[in-house]
């Protein structure tokens, strides 16, 4: 099975951590750690640590485009870019020691004409992909609404189209319809037009979804609880282990990694929930943009089938 990232707005992202954080003081911070980001591009760095292949798709420009790129070609991950004008952004993660506090800076991206994305797009046709994930935030320039030609071109080429974004991107998307999406609580409570779902409505809002042919798979991202596990056939808490934890950057992106590459593997969609929420969780263990490690991994997935039943919610 071919699996093909999409990242639109990607990054350097770059993480130190400092003893503590105080206004108009110059701050001595650690060695930084430069990492290639972005939605799907870290997708694709959490595939390949678990054995698996994809190819990204992503634009780039400038010394920090040329820079990305080479740290995903290092990291052994096949990919395709784009060139643009300008300069691909850095976003800077910090860590206060004193309190264990992080603070994450997000940079805009570059500006992207519809041009220049109907190129990513054409790439994804190319590449045929059995599997498309699309990740992250929109780059400005682009509208709102450009999931939904992402989702078209999925349906044009016969790709299974996951999708991991929020706001009114998400919202135009899901009226395509896709294969699978990963939205936390708010993002779902936006699908169902409320403020805030109470857990006993978490359910009942993604089978909606479901019902209507928006989607055939709903994962539901509940942090430190887990996930919730949503399709036509009913539904299934997947609990998280209790972890020691140093980062949630890239966390989201690392279970959506390991749904991804077990759903290629033809595993079963409970086995596909906890390879995601077992890779999330590890992410979490790590500090910065580290993501998670394959050993982590084994050892949370063997916690979830010992002990996960002992944990699981019923009652939603």
């Amino acid at each position: 099975m071919k699996i093909v990232t999409l990242t639109l707005n990607p990054a350097l992202d770059k993480s130190a951590s400092v003893e503590h954080l105080a206004p108009e003081k110059k701050l001595r911070c650690t060695a930084p750690q430069t990492d290639a980001g972005g939605g799907g591009i870290n997708v694709s760095r959490g595939i390949k640590r678990l054995g698996g292949e994809s190819t990204a798709v992503f634009p780039i420009g400038g010394a920090n485009g040329a820079l990305l790129r080479r740290i995903v070609d290092q990291l052994g991950i096949e990919c395709r870019t784009v060139d643009m004008p300008g300069e691909t952004r850095e976003n800077i993660s910090i860590l206060e020691k004193q309190t264990g506090m992080q603070y994450r800076f997000t940079m805009p991206g570059q500006e992207m004409t519809a041009a220049q994305a109907a190129k990513c797009l054409d790439t994804v046709k190319t590449l045929q992909p059995d599997y498309l994930v699309a990740s992250g935030s929109l780059p400005p320039g682009l509208k709102e609404n450009f999931y939904s030609e992402v989702a078209a071109c999925a349906q044009q080429i016969g790709a299974r189209l996951i999708l991991d974004t929020s706001g009114p991107a998400l919202q135009s998307a899901v009226g395509e319809g896709v294969y699978m999406l990963k939205p936390n609580l708010a993002e779902l409570s936006a699908l169902a037009g409320v403020d805030q779902l109470e857990m006993n409505q978490v359910d009942d809002a993604a089978i909606s979804i479901i019902s209507q042919g928006k989607c055939e798979v709903v994962v539901v991202s509940l942090g430190s609880q887990g996930a919730l596990l949503v399709t036509r056939d009913g539904f299934e808490h997947i609990p998280a282990p209790m972890v020691p934890k140093k980062s949630t950057v890239g966390a989201g992106d690392s279970m959506v990694a390991g749904m991804v590459w077990a759903l290629s593997q033809g595993k079963s969609m409970r086995e596909m929930a906890q390879t995601g929420v077992a890779c999330g969780t590890a992410a979490t263990m790590n500090p910065g943009t580290e993501l998670f490690h394959r050993n982590d991994v084994t050892r949370l997935l063997d916690w979830i089938g010992q002990y996960g039943e002992r944990y699981r919610f019923t009652d939603f």
